[in-house]
């Protein structure tokens, strides 16, 4: 639509497309409710008096609101692909994201972005892209690639990209490694399109003269606060507020209390890491702002920060509010004390309506179709050779990623450490998937009271090689070799027998499957695992963090032990006058 045509449209020189007549809009930029019919011409919003309209919905009783945007999100957790999330969260008023692909891009690196960009084109879901800044996370794993400043400036340009994604790797800010500053730099040069990328941020509990200096290279938000004390410092520097509310992480509660009038524009509200049956019990973005409004914020305050504070943040002007020049990306709510998402509207056309979509979703666009390189493997691959009396242990913490480092005595039969079910010490593989190297490193876990079987996955945070525990080395070759064989994917074995899995083939970290049938085969698969003895609320989730050597304090990777307080790799066996 040209400037001509916009003017006459806004004038009511011409017949507009749609009116919507009878609501209040919670007007985002004048902080208000007030009556108003918003006319919609070629997608986009002109004014609120048309003179006519060749369409007219009443909406009378009903409230208007700009789009919900989910400022910080991983696709990849909720394991489905673009269309099939938008299926679940445009009916609860998410109209945009903006994501962080990192965990697929640690796959299969810029094919991994280009995949989820391409995803969104033709959604009815806005997806805007953060490039990764931690590719791979650390040099104590292998991953799928490695994207380098090099790597991200052919990727910069892109359609749909925003700057770089959450810098998580804040030593290197702070102690300044030149491959770190090279990635910041690219956000100091504006894109061809004239946009100043953005940074953002990952700096749990970073503070003082470190978190200045954080700051002042340009990273301009956090969405780790899991305290108020923590985010007031934060937005003291001038920090964007991520307030996150996903399904493993959840501090809306905590930050809610910091929210006044003279601060709200400094908050967004993001889901990170939300899962398939969250989303779909719970909600998306709607869900925080109704839990917002019911802890007593201002419903105008709530939805803004729902909406237009992201659209700000990451300079979408055309987004955050309804207006004359804005995109009719429209919200229908009940009333101001439900909240409840009755009809959406993407660029003016009606999209979704009572919860479900009404128009037809595209297909994801192809990949290839395996991300499973392995190396000869057998049952022998996990042996476990006894060269002392005394062991490293991963100890696991119900409901946290954090691990505790314990020292064991390990049950050896001929010459083998073999897995003490008395003693909940079994066996932990992790095995490289990426590029073939045949790499395995070996451990033993605490805490998952497995009696049987083994559970295996190729969701393993963040290089996603193939994570597994069990009872013995037979049942471990059996869990990896069916997740290879799926291309991916959670399984249970039970006697070398597969009892359970939930196929990723796209990846080793999404289904081509609907999110309600990936919700049910988690359920599957983690009821399958506890069947076998464990007593852990989410088996699956607790193991892929076991591989994560950024989070204290004994964490498995493919090439070893790594104690992460000494960012290093340990043996597995204490030697004499050893420290542990």
């Amino acid at each position: 639509m040209n400037l001509e045509e916009l003017i006459a449209a806004a004038r009511g020189e011409v017949e507009v497309d749609l009116l919507l007549e009878g609501a209040d809009l919670v007007n985002t930029l004048s902080g208000e409710v007030h009556r108003a019919d918003v006319a919609i011409f070629r997608g986009m919003v002109v004014g609120f008096d048309p003179s006519s309209a060749r369409e007219t919905i009443d909406l009378s009783g009903r409230v208007l609101a700009p789009g919900f945007i989910d400022g910080h999100v991983h696709l990849e957790s909720a394991m489905v692909t673009v269309p099939e999330y938008a299926r679940a969260v445009v009916p609860r008023g998410t109209t945009a994201i903006v994501a962080d692909p990192h965990e697929i891009a640690n796959v299969l690196g810029a094919e991994g972005i280009r995949y989820i960009i391409a995803s969104g084109r033709s959604s009815p879901l806005s997806v805007y892209v953060m490039l990764p800044s931690c590719v791979p996370a650390t040099h104590l794993e292998t991953s799928g690639s490695s994207l380098d400043a090099g790597a991200l400036s052919e990727l910069i340009d892109e359609e749909g990209v925003l700057g770089i994604g959450e810098v998580m790797n804040y030593p290197g800010v702070i102690f300044r490694d030149p491959s770190v500053l090279a990635k910041i730099c690219l956000a100091g040069m504006r894109r061809k399109d004239g946009h100043r990328p953005r940074i953002d941020g990952h700096s749990p509990l970073l503070s003082g003269r470190d978190l200045a200096a954080y700051v002042a290279v340009g990273i301009g938000s956090d969405h780790e606060c899991t305290s108020s004390e923590e985010a007031k410092e934060k937005l003291r520097l001038g920090m964007r507020i991520m307030i996150r509310e996903g399904t493993a992480a959840k501090n809306l509660d905590d930050l809610l209390p910091l929210v006044t009038e003279a601060n709200a524009r400094r908050f967004l509200f993001v889901s990170d890491d939300r899962h398939p049956s969250d989303i779909l019990r719970q909600g998306h973005i709607d869900s925080m702002v109704r839990r917002a409004v019911g802890a007593g914020l201002d419903p105008v305050v709530a939805i803004s920060i729902g909406s237009l504070n992201a659209a700000e943040y990451f300079g979408l002007s055309d987004r955050g509010a309804v207006a004359p020049g804005r995109r009719a990306d429209i919200v229908v709510l009940d009333d101001l004390d439900g909240l409840n998402v009755q009809k959406v509207l993407k660029g003016g056309a009606v999209v979704a309506e009572g919860g479900r979509m009404i128009v037809p979703l595209p297909r994801a666009p192809s990949l290839r179709s395996s991300s499973m390189k392995l190396a000869g493997l057998g049952p022998g691959s996990f042996d476990i050779k006894a060269e002392g009396d005394l062991v490293r242990a991963i100890g696991v913490i119900p409901d946290q990623i954090i691990t505790r480092s314990l020292l064991a005595r390990p049950k050896v039969e001929g010459g083998k450490v073999v897995c003490d079910l008395d003693s909940d010490l079994l066996e932990m593989a992790v095995v490289e998937r990426h590029r073939g190297t045949g790499n395995v490193g070996l451990g033993l876990v605490s805490g998952f009271g497995l009696l049987r079987g083994a559970i295996a996955t190729s969701v393993a945070h963040d290089s996603h090689n193939i994570a597994a525990v069990g009872v013995s080395s037979e049942e471990i070759f059996a869990a990896v070799s069916a997740v290879a064989k799926m291309g991916g994917g959670l399984v249970v074995v039970d006697g070398g027998i597969v009892a359970a899995s939930l196929s990723l083939p796209i990846a080793g970290l999404l289904s081509d499957r609907s999110m309600e049938e990936v919700a049910e085969k988690i359920e599957e698969v983690t009821g399958a695992a506890k069947s076998l003895g464990s007593a852990l609320d989410d088996p699956f989730m607790t193991l892929s963090f076991l591989c994560l050597p950024v989070i204290p304090e004994l964490k498995l990777t493919d090439r070893g032990l790594v104690d992460v307080t000494r960012f290093d790799f340990v043996p597995l066996f204490v030697g004499d006058g050893e420290e542990a």
